[in-house]
């Protein structure tokens, strides 16, 4: 992979909790690549640590140990003055559309936000000019501009949350599962949205989700976390058609087939205990739920194994 097409470079992230029990590893030595104008997917279960990757990617929440590089620049540890400034190209769309926006402030008051922050325009109308071609960008008719978020549907609240987090400009976006609170009908609309401005204003994407029917279809390469590691990574097509890691299988297998008459292999569904992610004991996170656990499995953490080109493993299974 050329480095001159590499705009975020995570290398062997960690982010750790203290709680009363020890210390919680809610990502831990995590590494991956984003090429620019591409999305990287990353899925897993609730708690598996796929928000606390993209606030630590951000800076939101600062990482224990490891780098996160954004167009060859260190951005891990920024001064408070350096993280304003990086804030202008990596911007973040919440989950929840409600609670993520200022229920206090109109919808114009919440896309010009930013601006004012970063005190890109001098005069109202020009700013005011910004909100509007925001608001037509996402799809929110301009009456809507004095209404509070409350009056508003997850849709349109959503489309505010899109609003505010372009209206920087910016080249890199983190996606925390901005479509899973929507009906599906409004999912399709916002991923296709999300599509075009990557077509047309050459965004970089980190797509959070735990919908793997989702992620296929907007992912460039998916990523799949389970308890903070990386299990595997490959691209989307490759995923979809070779799946290798058991956790990986499995979360195929959990997605419905929208067909009466389907009568395919019966899903295989996971067994055992979850492992707690405080205080993790040596060994492969998963072995606990794993149907093809050794003794191996148990002693050793389990590395990253190139499998094939591009696709990568951990598991002690392959790659050998």
């Amino acid at each position: 992979m050329s480095d001159e097409r590499v705009l975020v470079k995570v290398e062997h992230l960690k982010k750790y909790f203290d709680t009363p029990r020890g210390k919680l590893h809610a990502v831990d030595d995590v590494s991956f690549e984003i090429r620019k104008g591409t999305t990287l997917g990353v899925v897993g279960e609730s708690g598996c640590g796929k928000s606390t990757l993209g606030r630590a990617v951000l800076g939101m929440n600062p990482a224990t140990e490891g780098h996160v590089r954004y167009n060859g620049k260190d951005i891990t540890h920024q001064s408070h003055r350096e993280f304003k400034e990086s804030r202008r190209q990596m911007q973040m769309i919440f989950q929840d559309p409600y609670s993520s926006i200022d229920p206090k402030k109109t919808v114009s008051e919440i896309i010009a936000e930013p601006l004012k922050i970063q005190k890109i325009y001098k005069s109202r109308k020009d700013l005011d000019a910004r909100v509007i071609e925001l608001m037509e960008m996402v799809g929110l008719d301009l009456i809507y501009m004095n209404t509070y978020p409350h009056e508003l549907d997850g849709g349109r609240r959503q489309r505010i949350g899109i609003a505010r987090a372009l209206a920087l400009k910016p080249e890199f976006i983190v996606c925390d599962e901005p479509v899973s609170a929507l009906d599906v009908s409004i999912q399709a609309q916002i991923l296709n949205m999300m599509m075009d401005f990557q077509d047309e204003l050459h965004l970089t994407y980190m797509f959070i989700t735990h919908d793997l029917s989702v992620v296929k279809h907007i992912s460039d390469e998916i990523m799949v976390l389970y308890l903070g590691t990386v299990v595997e990574r490959a691209p989307s097509d490759e995923l979809f058609e070779h799946p290798t890691h058991p956790y990986t299988k499995a979360l195929l297998d959990a997605i419905p087939v929208p067909e009466l008459s389907y009568h395919g292999v019966e899903p295989q569904l996971l067994k055992g205990e979850v492992t707690s992610p405080i205080n993790p004991p040596q060994g492969c996170r998963f072995a606990k739920r794993c149907p093809y656990v050794t003794k191996a499995c148990t002693e050793n953490m389990q590395e990253l194994r190139e499998i094939s080109p591009n696709h990568f493993v951990a598991c002690c299974q392959f790659g050998k």
